[in-house]
């Protein structure tokens, strides 16, 4: 059994409906068991639940008794709210906030309506606001941000990210563990020494995974792919072998030196909570 000494994390989304509020708090239920560091919360395109974010980051941090980490975006959002929001959220109690350029909206600008355009500057603001009262996390894309230019322009935007005050970073989820590894060495020849953290997206469904992955630059391995198109509607045995080739992939990345590990939970306790026992990583 591996020693637990890294950052083990989960991310949460809003529900928007009846149906998704109970599939939220069942798994919570049962992920809040696992003691994760802190459960980070979603927001729609352009903030559009962060209302929604607000509330559950209120109910994680009252009835779970674990840290909540909310997203905050500033596309879509002027200073003047942002500023109100994180007084909000530290009157709240919020420690910790994922910091995020944000997707933009449909027919939305980069230079329209927003004093701050990316998440750089976002952590400057955060910064100058409020000082080191929060930890504060962005994100991290080994296979590289789908709108970034080329390879070293996301390096660097990453690394002012990091100059601006960022303490530690998230990853987008990834299949290929030397894509991240890689990104590790070129943060070393750039001199950005925070923390990187795998982002983990377990495998339950392949047509939902091919989506986001298509819409977020995540690439899916062809072997992967071809095994997963095979099973076709056979749920279970996608279920399996997803659990198998995720837990493989958490493997590699703890044993190379990963910082730890955080899981895009999907508001879906099962399958995190068997990769989490498969690794070990429960008291």
């Amino acid at each position: 059994m591996r020693t637990v000494n890294g950052t083990f994390s989960l991310e949460y989304f809003p529900p928007r409906s009846a149906k998704g509020e109970q599939s939220l708090a069942d798994a919570r239920k049962v992920l809040s068991g696992l003691k994760p560091v802190f459960a980070s919360v979603t927001f729609g395109a352009g903030g559009s639940t962060q209302e929604g974010t607000y509330q559950t980051v209120r109910t994680i941090i009252e009835e779970d008794g674990i840290e909540a980490a909310p997203h905050i975006s500033c596309i879509s959002t002027d200073r003047a709210t942002l500023a109100k929001m994180l007084t909000e959220y530290r009157e709240l109690g919020v420690k910790r906030l994922v910091a995020l350029r944000g997707d933009l909206p449909s027919g939305y600008g980069m230079t329209e309506h927003n004093e701050l355009r990316y998440a750089s500057e976002l952590v400057e603001f955060i910064r100058e606001q409020t000082g080191d009262f929060f930890t504060i996390e962005v994100a991290a894309y080994p296979e590289f941000h789908p709108q970034a230019v080329n390879a070293q322009a996301d390096l660097d935007n990453f690394k002012r990210k990091a100059e601006a005050g960022a303490d530690s970073a998230i990853t987008q989820y990834f299949f290929n563990p030397d894509a991240y590894f890689r990104f590790l060495d070129d943060c070393q020849r750039m001199a950005v020494d925070i923390p990187v953290i795998p982002g983990i997206m377990p495998i339950t469904n392949y047509k939902q995974l091919a989506r986001f992955s298509d819409s977020c630059g995540a690439e899916i391995p062809r072997w992967i792919r071809k095994r997963l198109e095979a099973y076709g509607e056979d749920l279970e045995s996608i279920r399996q072998f997803g659990l198998d080739v995720v837990t493989h992939l958490c493997e590699q990345l703890l044993d190379g030196g990963s910082p730890g590990l955080h899981f895009y939970s999907m508001n879906r306790s099962e399958p995190v909570k068997t990769i989490w026992t498969n690794l070990g990583l429960t008291d």
